[in-house]
């Protein structure tokens, strides 16, 4: 069945849209890497994967400005002006200074990553700043609900990157037309979201809670917890190389595609539920439908990886690592706890939650001391998933506890208190 233009466009007008154009942006993401590991050769595609890499660590500053302004908007309607104003002139400085940042850094980047020149840390410098800038339109989208421009700009960020970066290295097969491309398609979406955000907004109410400096301030802690489950997602594979040998090390890295998968397979959940997980009446029923979907989703994966274990390792990697076969259904269950610690971690931030994030850290700290203890891929996974597990049941806790005193408190009151220490 074909939609008609205005049936696409009621689609995606509807929360439905997020989930396809975020599913399109991550296809898309996968797909330039796989095309680029093909033209490139292993030799050149790593130093991209690497670039990559550093790429989502950056992405922290745009994630948390994005929670910043969708939070405050969808808190406070009735200072959208404001807040639009102060998030936007917040985002501007922020996507300057990071720029700078990562131009300072970038011969230190060339080095590190062994590239072929300096070139693509510098591109990898300028790509910093539409990056960070999508975050703050994004956020304020988000914030109003405003599903069909959003979706615009998540489509926005993968397709243009997969055709242009495409393009770019069957032009010069090089990591530095490679970055070309990935800097060049992350204007797209900046474009998309200045477009959406051009109509000047009429005069409402204003407080000084939405300054800049206590907007950017928020925004710097949110990061500081996006970033502790950006470390605490990723901490195992790295684990993985230093107490497996090289042949487990790879069965492990392989297994957690399929955990990747899982993990971002949800996302467009944690976008649609913010919202109202930043409003009083609505975050702890919004808490609650979003995990049980989460957890509904994961536990389809789960089920199909472990009934379906020979199309599950295709999607991992084919014959090579036939050995992870039997523990895929494991990587599956690890991807569906993080996705739904993911969810705790913006519901922490959409109360502004601050000491909860700390213990995102700590269930890192916590993964590092037990998982260097395994010695096998099995007990490696299964330590993970216990620790993942127990941050997950103590930070629900912490959550749940925290939105029921919210509920008892009179909503006027816990809309103008200070951030929560919890």
């Amino acid at each position: 069945m074909v939609l008609s233009p205005g049936s696409a466009r009621s689609l995606f007008k509807g929360s439905a849209g997020i989930a396809i154009a975020m599913a399109v942006m991550n296809i898309a993401t996968y797909g330039f890497q796989i095309i680029a590991a093909r033209i490139l050769g292993p030799s050149e595609y790593g130093a991209i994967a690497s670039l990559m890499a550093v790429l989502m660590v950056m992405a922290v500053l745009q994630l948390g400005l994005q929670a910043t302004a969708a939070r405050r908007i969808a808190g406070q309607p009735d200072h959208v002006a404001q807040i639009e104003l102060g998030a936007l002139r917040v985002t501007y400085r922020a996507a300057v200074a990071l720029g700078i940042v990562m131009v300072v850094l970038s011969p230190a980047i060339w080095k590190l990553l062994r590239l072929d020149g300096i070139a693509p840390a510098l591109l990898l410098a300028v790509a910093a700043v539409p990056l960070t800038i999508m975050g703050g339109q994004a956020g304020i989208l988000q914030g109003e609900r405003r599903w069909l421009p959003l979706a615009l700009v998540y489509l926005g960020v993968g397709v243009p990157r997969v055709v242009l970066g495409t393009i770019c290295i069957l032009v010069v097969p090089s990591e530095t037309s490679a970055m070309l491309g990935v800097m060049l398609g992350l204007w797209v979406p900046v474009a998309t979201g200045w477009w959406a955000l051009r109509m000047g907004r009429a005069p409402g109410a204003s407080s000084d809670e939405h300054r800049a400096r206590p907007m950017a301030r928020e925004a710097v802690l949110a990061s500081f917890a996006l970033l502790g489950f950006l470390v605490l997602s990723n901490a195992d594979v790295i684990v993985a190389r230093n107490v497996l040998d090289e042949h487990e090390a790879g069965l492990y890295a392989g297994g957690l595609i399929l955990t990747k998968a899982v993990l971002f397979l949800p996302q467009f959940v944690v976008v649609i539920a913010f919202p109202s997980m930043s409003t009083v009446d609505a975050r702890r029923s919004a808490l609650v439908r979003s995990l049980v979907l989460v957890l509904t989703l994961g536990s389809v994966c789960t089920l199909g990886a472990w009934l379906f274990s020979g199309l599950a390792l295709v999607f991992v990697g084919g014959s090579e690592y036939a050995d992870v076969q039997d523990q895929l259904w494991m990587f599956a269950i690890l991807g569906t706890l993080l996705s739904m610690l993911q969810l705790l971690v913006y519901s922490v931030l959409a109360r502004r939650g601050t000491r909860s994030a700390y213990l995102v850290w700590v269930g890192f700290v916590v993964l590092l001391a037990t998982a260097m203890t395994a010695t096998t891929l099995e007990r490696l996974v299964t330590t993970v998933i216990c620790v993942d597990a127990a941050l997950f049941v103590v930070l629900l806790g912490v959550s749940l506890w925290r939105l029921r005193e919210d509920v008892r408190a009179p909503a006027a009151q816990v809309e103008t208190a200070p951030p929560s220490p919890h």
